[in-house]
């Protein structure tokens, strides 16, 4: 079920709320609001179900065991059985074709079912074993364990919610003081997200997908077919995500919860590592805290901790898919964060409008990369974009006008969870213009096919 689809924002959306804000206790909250998730998952396909519940119960048990017999092996046992399931359903067959490749044979698919959002839910219960570990976590009451697990606003494709972000919240009650202003913000936020998705990312997307299409068949764009397409993405990918993330964000306000931003105007970061502190911000965290810092961090020689970035992001790169082309987009990030440190262990200083036109020129190169099917295709394309010959390219006004409009939202308007959530005022006048921006989105998303969201492939 798609947070941009009739089915959820007339149908689930308004029976879970409705049995969230009625249960009389907070036992019946959680149990109604874990049946609403499953049934939100299990839309797509019924047989991811049984996986979700199988892991959090497993991921549970294995909390009580720590807490019961206080040894490490427990939330390591966890972990390896976290990543086993993941390298199993997401690698095993990308794995198996590249040593068949080196053995110089084939490798015929193996018919593997991928549970959507598997690496948002595998990844959170990471996080929570490996604090358990620490010291940092505890073992919770199953109500309270599955609900932070199956929540449906982050189940798919995040925010990466931690447990000590969230499992406090379910003790609130709803109906408390601020649940109408919760509700209206909260709205507000899906609404604009809704927008992002629908009157942007996805009115770029065919522009964007033919223009690659054209690329991966061996034809030739000129110039500005190229930085089309390579922009077009920039922007379709961040009002994909920056969107999701917005309804993801509303729709928990909307049950009186509160989940961690996960964009801040990232086209604005004037370094790489600005934009990895505005892009992603839940999955930069967990890659810092769970992956950067074991490693070794900034502790040691420059050098080091180059490698340990480059490692880091490698890694990051590879979560994102199962293709070479995510593994060296992650290393080209790791190595302009790495450059990106030395340059400041230096005490070297670069003009504001300088560092970001050349981070934004760097980050639109290697989206091309992250969005090709393959290396020759990337490299057309980077070649085009900038050898490529004089034309033009072939969009419609309601295209053009997604594109200005995108460029102006990125670069100068505010960012949508600050605007949601903290400057703009509950006023009883501006009722009407968010219904009726309401309504309008409900239409469009009836009159077109509705397009996925990009992340739930990863």
């Amino acid at each position: 079920m798609l947070f941009n689809s009739q089915a959820l924002i007339l149908g689930l959306l308004p029976i879970a709320l409705a049995g969230w804000y009625a249960a009389p206790t907070r036992a019946l909250r959680q149990i109604w609001a874990i049946g609403a998730s499953l049934v939100f998952y299990g839309f797509w396909d019924i047989r991811f179900v049984p996986v979700l519940v199988a892991l959090t119960l497993i991921n549970w048990a294995i909390g009580h065991a720590h807490e019961r017999w206080p040894r490490g092996i427990w939330p390591i046992l966890g972990i390896l059985l976290n990543l086993g399931l993941l390298a199993w359903v997401k690698y095993a067959n990308f794995f198996a074709e590249n040593v068949a490749w080196l053995a110089g044979g084939g490798h015929e698919a193996w018919d593997i079912i991928l549970p959507l959002g598997v690496s948002f839910f595998v990844f959170q219960k990471i996080a929570y074993l490996v604090d358990l570990r620490r010291g940092k976590a505890h073992a919770y009451p199953l109500l309270d364990f599955a609900l932070f697990v199956t929540f449906f606003p982050q189940l798919v494709a995040g925010p990466l919610v931690r447990h000590n972000e969230i499992i406090h919240q379910f003790a609130l009650d709803p109906r408390r003081p601020e649940a109408a202003e919760n509700l209206t913000r909260g709205a507000v936020l899906f609404i604009i997200g809704l927008a992002k998705k629908v009157l942007i990312a996805d009115t770029l997307a065919p522009v964007v997908d033919r223009l690659f299409t054209h690329a991966a068949a061996g034809g030739a764009l000129n110039l500005a077919e190229a930085w089309a397409a390579a922009g077009g993405f920039a922007l379709q990918i961040y009002f994909d995500f920056s969107g999701y993330s917005d309804m993801a964000i509303g729709l928990a306000l909307m049950f009186g919860l509160l989940l961690p931003a996960n964009f801040d105007a990232p086209y604005r970061a004037t370094s790489i590592r600005d934009f990895w502190r505005r892009w992603h911000m839940t999955l930069s965290r967990f890659l810092r805290d769970y992956v950067y810092i074991p490693l070794g961090g900034n502790r040691g020689s420059g050098p080091g901790q180059a490698v340990n970035v480059v490692a880091t992001m490698l890694l990051g790169g590879l979560w994102h898919g199962a293709a070479w082309t995510f593994v060296a987009w992650g290393g080209l990030h790791g190595l302009a964060l790495a450059v990106n440190g030395a340059w400041n262990r230096a005490g070297l200083a670069m003009p504001r409008l300088l560092g970001w036109a050349l981070t934004l020129l760097f980050v639109i190169g290697c989206w091309v990369l992250f969005r090709a099917p393959d290396f020759p295709t990337a490299a057309a394309m980077l070649q085009a974009m900038v050898t490529g010959g004089p034309g033009r390219v072939v969009i419609d006004n309601t295209q053009a006008a997604a594109a200005i409009a995108g460029v102006a939202a990125a670069l100068l308007g505010p960012a949508s969870h600050r605007f949601a959530l903290e400057q703009i005022r509950p006023r009883p006048a501006l009722a009407l213009p968010v219904a009726a921006a309401l309504v309008y989105l409900l239409l469009i998303t009836g009159g077109r096919r509705a397009h996925d969201f990009i992340y739930f492939q990863f």
